[in-house]
This record gives C-alpha cells, sequence and structure tokens, in this order.
C-alpha cells in the first residue's frame, strides 16, 4: 500500500493532486477565523429565493450557496467547501495546462504553487463569491481550447461551449473572455478547426446553458443591465478602476512570480510559442477590452494561470542552474508566505498583521460585526410594547444588513426585514405593512424625508472596535414611526442597487 501511495505522488499527477490537496486543506482549516461576509450574506439570502436571475448576478453562485445550506446548514465552514474546491481544481488544471503545453514535471509543480499563491486565489478560496467560480470557469476554458489545440479534435469544441455556458450563468465578464478567444481563432491558424459541426454543437450547448437566466433577463426587464451600469458609473466615480494596470502586477498575480507571466505572455508571442498563439492575443485583447471598459483588476485573473505555464516552461532551462533554482524557489516560498499572511484569514483580530491587512483589502473588516448587529436589533425589538412589535418591521438600508438579519434574526424571533436592495426589492414588503420600522442603514436626510418621526434606539458596531462600513457609516439605528407616504408609493421609491 505504502509502495503504491509512493509511486502515485511521485507521478505527474499525484504530484499536482497532491499540491492541490494541501491547498484544500490549508483553507479548510483556516476559513473560519471570522464571519461570514457583506457579500456572502448577499449570497445567502438568494440562496433561500432561488431563481434563474438575481438583480446583481447570474443563479449558479446562489444555487452553490443553497446546496451549501442543504448539506451544512448556516455552517460559516460548510458555505466556503464550495469555493475552495473550485479553486483548489484550478490549481490542479493550471499544473495540467503547463503539462499541455510540453512542460516538465518541474514545470507543472512550479505552475500549480504559483497558481496558488495568486492574492486573488487566495482571497477568494475563502469567500462564497462568483469570482471563485468565475476563475474556475475561465481556467477551465483555457485548458480545453488547449486541447483543442493540441488533438485538432473537434469535439473539444462541446466542452468549451459548456463552460462558457457555466461561466456566462456565473458572471457576464465571461462575455470578455469569449470576444478575446474569438480574436485569437481569427488571428491564427486556429481558424481552420472553426468551421464544423462540433463548434456549432457548442455554440448551442452554451446558448441552452445560458437560456434560462436569459428569459429571467427578459422577464425582468433587463435589470441587471441597469445595476451594472449604475455599479460601474459608482465604481468609476470613486476610483475602483483607476488601479486596474497596477493591480494587474499584485491582485492578478503574486509579484514575486510575475516574472513567470511575463515569460509566457512573451512565449505566445515567440516562434516556440507560435502553435499556441492563440493565447497570446486572447489575452492582449481582453486585456484591452476590460481597459476600455474601465473593469475591476480581477476581472482579467482566470487568464494568468495560462500565462504562468508558458512562463514556467520558459523558464525551464534556467532552472538547471542550481543558483537559478535556488533563487526561483526561494520566491515563491517568500511569495507564498507573503499571499497566506496577507489573503487567507489567519491574523488574530486587532493584532499589528490584522491591522497591515486591513490597509491592504478590506475583505476581513467585512466579516465582523453581523451577529452583534442582529442582537443589538432584536434587544430594540423586544424593547418595544407586546402590542407594537406585532405591526413592526425591521427596515434595511444595504444587503449585509438583511442578510445578517435573516441569518442571525431567527432564534430571537425577528420579523425578515425589509430591503429595496437588489433582489430583495422583488420580494416586496410584508402585509399588513408594519407601522413601526427599526431602522438601520439610512441617513438622516432619508429618515426626516420618510417618517415623521424617529428616535435614536441604538448603535452598530462590533466588540472589537474594528471599522468597517457598517461601524464607519451605518453606526445609528432608529425606531421610525408614520411613514409619511403609503407603503406602495414608498416602495416605489425605495429601489436602490449595491
Amino acid at each position: 500500500m505504502r509502495q503504491k501511495l509512493g509511486q502515485l505522488f511521485q507521478s505527474e499527477n499525484g504530484v499536482l493532486f497532491l499540491i492541490a490537496f494541501v491547498f484544500t486543506v490549508a483553507h479548510f482549516l483556516t476559513n473560519g477565523q471570522y464571519g461570514f461576509h457583506r457579500d456572502e450574506l448577499a449570497t445567502l439570502d438568494d440562496a433561500r429565493h432561488m431563481d434563474w436571475g438575481f438583480v446583481a448576478y447570474p443563479p449558479l453562485t446562489p444555487a452553490f450557496g443553497r446546496l451549501s445550506l442543504v448539506l451544512f446548514g448556516n455552517s460559516l465552514f460548510g458555505f466556503r467547501v464550495f469555493p475552495t474546491l473550485a479553486l483548489a481544481v484550478v490549481v490542479y488544471v493550471a499544473g495540467l495546462i503547463a503539462r499541455e503545453l510540453g512542460g516538465s514535471k518541474r514545470s507543472q509543480v512550479l505552475t500549480a504553487i504559483a497558481v496558488a499563491i495568486i492574492p486573488i486565489v487566495s482571497i477568494q478560496t475563502n469567500v462564497l463569491q462568483y469570482v471563485s467560480f468565475d476563475y474556475l470557469w475561465g481556467v477551465l476554458l483555457t485548458y480545453f481550447v488547449l486541447r483543442l489545440l493540441n488533438t485538432e479534435d473537434p469535439r473539444w469544441w462541446v466542452p468549451v461551449g459548456a463552460v462558457i455556458g457555466l461561466g456566462m450563468m456565473t458572471k457576464y465578464t465571461m462575455g470578455f473572455f469569449v470576444l478575446g478567444l474569438a480574436a485569437g481563432v481569427f488571428f491564427t491558424s486556429t481558424r481552420r478547426l472553426l468551421l464544423n459541426r462540433w463548434l456549432f454543437a457548442g455554440v448551442a450547448l452554451s446558448l441552452i446553458i445560458f437560456l434560462p437566466n436569459a428569459l429571467w433577463q427578459v422577464r425582468h426587464d433587463f435589470i441587471s443591465l441597469d445595476f451594472l451600469k449604475h455599479i460601474h458609473a459608482r465604481d468609476v466615480r470613486i476610483g475602483r478602476t483607476k488601479g486596474f494596470i497596477p493591480e494587474q502586477l499584485f491582485v492578478c498575480v503574486n509579484t514575486l512570480t510575475l516574472p513567470l507571466a511575463i515569460s509566457g505572455l512573451l512565449f505566445y508571442f515567440r516562434q516556440r510559442g507560435k502553435k499556441y498563439r492563440l493565447f497570446g492575443w486572447m489575452f492582449v485583447v481582453t486585456f484591452v477590452l476590460f481597459v476600455i471598459a474601465q473593469a475591476r483588476s480581477y476581472y482579467l485573473g482566470p487568464l494568468y494561470p495560462i500565462l504562468i505555464a508558458a512562463g514556467a516552461i520558459a523558464w525551464e532551462r534556467r532552472l538547471e542552474r542550481p543558483w537559478v533554482r535556488a533563487v526561483a524557489w526561494s520566491l515563491v516560498a517568500i511569495g507564498a508566505i507573503f499571499s497566506f499572511a496577507y489573503f487567507t484569514p489567519i491574523a488574530p483580530i486587532n493584532s499589528g498583521l490584522w491591522n497591515r491587512v486591513a490597509k491592504i483589502h478590506e475583505n476581513y473588516t467585512e466579516e465582523i460585526g453581523w451577529p452583534q448587529l442582529t442582537e443589538t436589533v432584536a434587544g430594540i425589538y423586544k424593547s418595544l410594547p407586546p402590542e407594537e412589535q406585532t405591526r413592526t418591521g425591521i427596515l434595511v438600508g444595504n444587503y449585509g444588513e438583511a442578510g445578517a438579519i435573516n441569518t442571525y434574526g431567527e432564534k430571537y424571533g425577528l420579523p425578515a426585514p425589509i430591503s429595496g436592495t437588489n433582489t430583495n426589492w422583488y420580494r416586496t414588503y410584508p402585509h399588513p405593512e408594519p407601522q413601526t420600522l427599526i431602522v438601520i442603514g439610512l441617513d438622516d436626510d432619508e429618515l426626516k424625508e420618510d417618517f415623521e418621526s424617529c428616535t435614536l434606539a441604538g448603535h452598530n458596531g462590533n466588540p472589537y472596535g474594528v471599522k468597517n462600513e457598517e461601524s464607519r457609516y451605518h453606526s445609528d439605528i432608529y425606531v421610525c414611526r408614520n411613514l409619511r407616504k403609503p407603503w406602495p408609493e414608498f416602495w416605489k421609491e425605495f429601489r436602490r442597487y449595491g
């Protein structure tokens, strides 16, 4: 038995499996440090109301959330099982990509590890968001196209179509990858693989997979387009898109393994990589399209493993020199330590490491305080006279607050929150309409416009004093009475995106 296991882990597949396994275990052991992320709470809410579409995204990520609820309940660990497994598959497939490009076992191992320590991969492994699955479909897309090029078997268009359909059911940015792929095909000799029935079969399959969401959009007047337009304008206004180019150097790839990605891109435009030049054009065209569209930096992330794999192969001969190999693996080790420390949830709250991490990104600060918010609201609700409680609702200003009340409020006997954000707006308000409202997340001007009277009843914070969106911008909780407008009229105006 030991001999067979030894032979397995000495094989190329065995080593890649071992790397993916270690990656999975490391993230399983660290993904329960804080709490649900604000965006996870929104996914949880949508998972409880499954449909073929949602305002903020297609239905596949909430579907994984629904499966998690069925299997694990409201478990934080259980909710993060599927993103961890999805990105473990990415790590394994990255090694396979290096193999398909002609890389040795050493190149495959280097590729798998270099992908595993990419910041966006590390972060999204520990949160159930669409980015994890979008990344998976993007990497599988390049792998299946690579198999198509190597085998020249047109039947590979079918799995290519499948992952495009799944990608569109996860995040609409898959459309940019398709445009990049189309450009790569037309700019290279891959054109010869176009006109056959398998290509049409792949296209048909992708459309069939995406069709339910397309019909949902039709029924809802393409509401997601309006949402995306609004969110994009907000991101541009507050500067979130300004970092697209510089963040390619430390978000979409680990800075210390950046030479691999650069070498990989050059590889595709040199004679040695002529057969695979499609991927060079795919990356460049998609990059340009995202720049023109003023996209967020991480959108391009799924195309980096195909660069890193080629870069590992380009460096193979150099790595035969002992000193080069020592330097290269030292950089990888340092990059891994940095990635694990700053992009996995291991820092004790308010420690020195925590404060440094919070300056780099806000992912973990947004996982703090949700149970305490719900407990505070419950205390305010219980303080009302019993006869008033029966006609009291909870009005919230964003999807994190709605998700928190829905997730933690049942044990306190709280009514379901009333939210006009994204898909929550379609779930409307309760009947009979509440006369008293506990209000979270609305500013003073909104309160004065909407209610005749509001009384400050509590504060939204957390026992750690962590500054995040809730404690900084939505700290006051009010009890409000006498809505100035009838509920139907108020509800038309309460619709919002976030």
